[in-house]
């Protein structure tokens, strides 16, 4: 997630940068742990939410350094300081290694295989265009997969695809393995199935260092593409995997309070947070949730967007041998049958 909110996160930070006091730490193992600890006290948006004790996480960690440890030694103990934070977004940067936290998807299955849609679902015979690859199903249903929102979508590009599947019964939207990117391109795809302004989601800004510091969420509203664009009015359906993540999550969780619109497969895996980057004594930077963004009925998504009721569904392995997604076949089968 980037662009369309960063202007109003980077004057958050500095507003609270304004607002109280900032400590010098020393460019040693016990600094820059203090120092990272600190930022994440300060700025952090999910600590409530996931229940995390910060303080204890710090007295845990604390023990680990020492004045005489290398800096790899100090990464791999910040590294799995802020794996206690369960959160994707959360990145410490040094020039040899960046720390990520992995378990959000692997603990998951895949429920996703690029090669299956395009062997046994094209036979290799589809369309790119923007980023998206789309065609026709043989049961009439318009697919598209687009697996990063950081790939921009041209109107245009979007009016061409959308008319080349304009005869088909209905559209599915696959995101599965989308880790997100830019939420523009989250608005300019939503666009095109909303018929008025909406309100989408609320985003909270940090307003102090506290834990409960928080702004009151604020209203974010899409409107509709232009009248002399297409705009989408048969059914939707999106998949979805665990590794539909950030802009991916967000563009699912305003889909799913859209009349017509289904989702299916797996809860996605989360996300939902504005990432922020500050740095370290030591030059390391990091990255992490600083803003939290929920949707429509002010609910956080962080953890993940479940499928429409009745909708859940994993790959059957043993169908994937024989060229089928039991995800998308699933997806064809409500279609067909509304």
């Amino acid at each position: 997630m980037k662009k369309i909110y960063s202007l109003l996160i980077a004057i958050s930070a500095m507003t609270l940068t304004a607002c109280h006091e900032v400590h010098e730490y020393a460019d040693d193992p016990h600094g820059n742990f203090e120092a990272l600890w600190s930022t994440i006290d300060s700025h952090y948006c999910f600590f409530k939410e996931k229940n995390i004790d910060w303080n204890a996480v710090h007295d845990v960690y604390a023990k680990r350094i020492g004045n005489e440890m290398t800096r790899e030694e100090l990464f791999i103990v910040c590294s799995d300081m802020l794996d206690e934070l369960r959160d994707g977004h959360v990145n410490l940067s040094a020039p040899f290694n960046t720390s990520y936290y992995r378990k959000w998807w692997s603990d998951y299955p895949q429920n996703f295989s690029l090669r299956l849609i395009e062997e046994s679902y094209f036979n290799f015979n589809y369309r790119q265009t923007a980023g998206m690859m789309f065609g026709i199903l043989h049961e009439n249903i318009g697919y598209i997969h687009y697996p990063s929102f950081a790939n921009p979508i041209g109107e245009g590009n979007l009016d061409n695809v959308l008319y080349f599947l304009k005869n088909t019964q209905g559209l599915i939207i696959d995101i599965r393995d989308n880790g997100g990117g830019d939420l523009t391109n989250v608005q300019t795809l939503v666009a095109r199935f909303i018929k008025e302004p909406t309100i989408v989601g609320y985003i909270s800004h940090k307003t102090g260092p506290g834990h409960s510091d928080f702004s009151e969420p604020r209203a974010i509203t899409y409107n509709p593409a232009d009248l002399q664009r297409i705009r989408w009015g048969k059914p939707v359906i999106v998949l979805t995997n665990r590794s539909t993540f950030s802009a991916a999550n967000n563009f699912v969780s305003i889909m799913k309070l859209l009349p017509d619109v289904r989702i299916v497969g797996a809860t996605t895996g989360g996300g939902s947070g504005m990432p922020y980057s500050s740095e370290l004594p030591c030059g390391w930077s990091i990255r992490f949730s600083a803003c939290s963004m929920l949707d429509a009925n002010r609910n956080s998504t962080e953890s993940g967007v479940t499928p429409s009721p009745g909708c859940a569904i994993d790959m059957d392995p043993t169908e994937a041998l024989k060229g089928k997604d039991s995800i998308l076949e699933f997806a064809i089968s409500l279609l067909q049958n509304p």
